[in-house]
Parts: C-alpha cells; sequence; structure tokens
C-alpha cells in the first residue's frame, strides 16, 4: 500500500502540445495489460536525457545516449514494461534496434529518431516480436494511462502537471514515472518522462535536466540498489508561444526550473511513497555541512542504512542507529559534540549523546507517524541537502522474491 498516495486522475494531467500518447498490450510479461507506450513528437521539438551510470546497462540506455548525441531531430519515443533488456550483450541492442526500426517505419522516420526504453527482469531476452506486433494495434491515450503501461511492481501509477506563465503566455508541464523497487542514484529501477511547451534551446535543455534531476530522481533511495535501466527525459516542443529560453540568465529560465523542479519532486516522492512493501514516507535533512556532497553523504547514510529501516517498520525508537549511520558516512573530521539529531521537531541527541530532555515516548510518538522527517544539524558548514526514503517490510522480501514468478 503506496504512503498517502493517490492515483492520478487524467483531468488533472492536462495534455502537451506538440506530444501524442499510444499505448498498446503486447503481453510481454502480463497479458491484458498496457505494457508499451510510443510518444510522438512534433518536429521542432528538443530532447534532453540523463541515464544510469550502472557499468552494466541496458541496450536501450545505450542506444539513447547514441540517438541523443547523433543530434538528428528526434521524433519518438517507445517504453516497454515485463523485460529490462539489461545484461542481453549484442543480441540485447539488435532487439532494441529491431523495435526502433519498426516505430521508425510505421511513422515513416529514420531508426535514430527514436528512443528506446525498457523496464522489468534482467538477464532474459527482449521479446521485440511481441512488441512489433502490438504496433499496429497502439490507441491514443491520455497522460494517466500512459503512466500505467510503464508500470512493473508499482502500485499506482504517478504522474504530476504544472502551469505556468512566461511572458504573457501559458505554458504546460506533464511528466510521468514509474519506480518502486531497486532505487538509488545515480540514477534512483525507475523511468521518468517530463514534457513541456514551453521553447528551450539544446543547451540550455541539458542543463535543466541535470539540475533537475539532481534535486528530485538523484535524491531518493527505496532500497540502496542503482538500476541498469534508469531514465529521465525532458521534452521541450515549443508550441507554446512564449519566449525562447537560450540563457540561464533568463527570468525565465528559473521560473521553468522551478516548475519543472516542482513536478520531478513530485514523482520522484511518488515512487518513494509507493516503494515495494512501503509503510513509511521519510524526510531526510542534513543541515550545516561544509559541502552539499557531506550533506548527502550523511543523508543517504541513514536512508539506505537496513536497521534504520527496519526500526522505521516497527515504529520502534531505536535512535542510536541513526548516530550509528551518521557516524559512518564517511565524514572524517566530523566532531560528533557539535552535531544535533531531531525526528520531526524533537531533540533527539546533542553535545555527543542523548539529549538528557528527551523522553522515549516523545520518538515513539513520531515513530508512529506515516510520514516522518529526520533533521541532522552538523554544526560544521551552511551547505545543506535533503532526501527521501522509506521503511524496510516483510512486504519488500516477499515482493522480491516472487519478482520472477
Amino acid at each position: 500500500m503506496a504512503v498517502n498516495l493517490n492515483p492520478p486522475q487524467a483531468g488533472q494531467l492536462p495534455p502537451v502540445a506538440g506530444v501524442e500518447l499510444l499505448v498498446a498490450e503486447a503481453g510481454i510479461k502480463t497479458p491484458g495489460r498496457k505494457d508499451v507506450l510510443v510518444v510522438k513528437l512534433d518536429k521542432g521539438n528538443t530532447v534532453a536525457g540523463v541515464f544510469t551510470r550502472n557499468r552494466f546497462c541496458a541496450a536501450p540506455v545505450r542506444l539513447c545516449q547514441e540517438h541523443l548525441a547523433a543530434g538528428v531531430q528526434l521524433r519518438a519515443l517507445v517504453v516497454n514494461t515485463g523485460n529490462a533488456n539489461a545484461g542481453t550483450g549484442f543480441d540485447g541492442r539488435e532487439r532494441a534496434l529491431s523495435v526502433c526500426r519498426a516505430v521508425a517505419e510505421r511513422d515513416q522516420l529514420q531508426t535514430e529518431q527514436v528512443l528506446p526504453f525498457s523496464t522489468g527482469v534482467i538477464l532474459e531476452p527482449l521479446p521485440a516480436d511481441k512488441i512489433i506486433s502490438a504496433l499496429p494495434t497502439l490507441r491514443q491515450a491520455n497522460w494517466a494511462e500512459a503512466a500505467e503501461a510503464i508500470m512493473t511492481t508499482d502500485t499506482l501509477a504517478k504522474a504530476a502537471s504544472r502551469k505556468l506563465d512566461i511572458g504573457g503566455k501559458p505554458v504546460t508541464i506533464t511528466g510521468i514515472a514509474k519506480g518502486s523497487g531497486m532505487i538509488h542514484p545515480n540514477m534512483a529501477t525507475m523511468l521518468g518522462f517530463v514534457a513541456t511547451d514551453a521553447a528551450v534551446t539544446r543547451p540550455m535543455l541539458n542543463q535543466l535536466v541535470r539540475e533537475v534531476a539532481d534535486q528530485s530522481f538523484n535524491s531518493i533511495t527505496v532500497d540502496g540498489d542503482t538500476s541498469t535501466n534508469d531514465s529521465f527525459i525532458l521534452i521541450s516542443t515549443g508550441q507554446s508561444g512564449a519566449l525562447l529560453i537560450d540563457s540561464a540568465e533568463q527570468p525565465a529560465y528559473q521560473l521553468l526550473k522551478q516548475a519543472l523542479l516542482d513536478v520531478a519532486i513530485e514523482l520522484a516522492q511518488a515512487i518513494v511513497r509507493d516503494g515495494e512493501g512501503a509503510t513509511k514516507f521519510i524526510t531526510v535533512e542534513v543541515n550545516g555541512g561544509r559541502s552539499v556532497a557531506e550533506c548527502k553523504d550523511v543523508a543517504y547514510a541513514i536512508a539506505r542504512s537496513p536497521l534504520v529501516k527496519t526500526a522505521f517498520f516497527a515504529s520502534d525508537p531505536n535512535l542510536g542507529r541513526l548516530l550509528a549511520a551518521i557516524g559512518y558516512a564517511g565524514v572524517a573530521d566530523l566532531d560528533v559534540d557539535r552535531l544535533s539529531l531531531y525526528l520531526d521537531d524533537v531533540l533527539v541527541a546533542c553535545e555527543g549523546g542523548r539529549n538528557s530532555l528527551y523522553k522515549e515516548e516523545q520518538g515513539q510518538a513520531v515513530m508512529n507517524q506515516s510520514e516522518i522527517t529526520v533533521r541532522v544539524e552538523l554544526g560544521r558548514g551552511a551547505a545543506s541537502a535533503r532526501v527521501w526514503t522509506c521503511d524496510f517490510s516483510y512486504e519488500y522480501v516477499r515482493i522480491n522474491a516472487d519478482y520472477r514468478s
């Protein structure tokens, strides 16, 4: 059961001019469910992406990177669920290419104008024939249906949208994501696709996708495992009529960046809220570090600790586990006497040990909540970082033990 997360409603997800969505049922893993998504893009669009840093990255990830680097006008994305096409070598590449080729032939495009994406079981051959056979059955879809078509172990589809005004012109942003397990940067198994009708040059879109990813999809963890297939794609169709954004110094750049970040954070948090077996949604804030990287190291030491996560599942205020995680985070010259640890607004530890005024029932009251904030004040600088995670439950083990069943 996802933590305080509701399924997206189609009426709350406005279309983006220049983007057409189509879905089909290919029967890749489960008969009768949407498992293929094709995103068609009008001419004049700009596309940017960031991908997993896992050295065993999937064949479609490598093809995406190649097609983006080719500099051609991208016109379509094809996404399948049920099979990751990872750990499949040269054969996996050829199968992914055959799907791109079939999509390209369908719409009279070049193969390089199609970006492929896959998610699902690793080390199994992609059933490209099933995907290609399903292409003639593609039907129009809205963003909510598109979000459903890319799910794997997700219990709910994930989508978000924002509206803003740039120079008197209304601009729309709508995006979808999938992810529930194998979630950890860099990237954090997730796929994310966000489209806007704002006009953005390729250099600025490349900058935006990195900046937005770092503060959203690269700030979450469910289980500490970085996927082979993570991809986050940002699409600018330029059809809003708003001023072209070609510099980070433009006020419009900051406006758009904040709106994109709002969408991406909502999607990233939805992934954590729907973490496999999750019962708690946990925000970890670390302040007073000497660098953002240092703060993230401390935050992730807490967020990915199995001992911390199981304590949260049990609603057990065994908060010494938090101190232990901070201590091994890799900050070699950390002065623990200057550190303060809070559970929501409850000061748990300070001056090197337990706060003398802290009472167990205070911690218990916070741990009983479904949403909890852990705040660490390092007392050594002005940098801050924030990550989101969830607990570990019995259900996480069951889901992953039965994943291929």
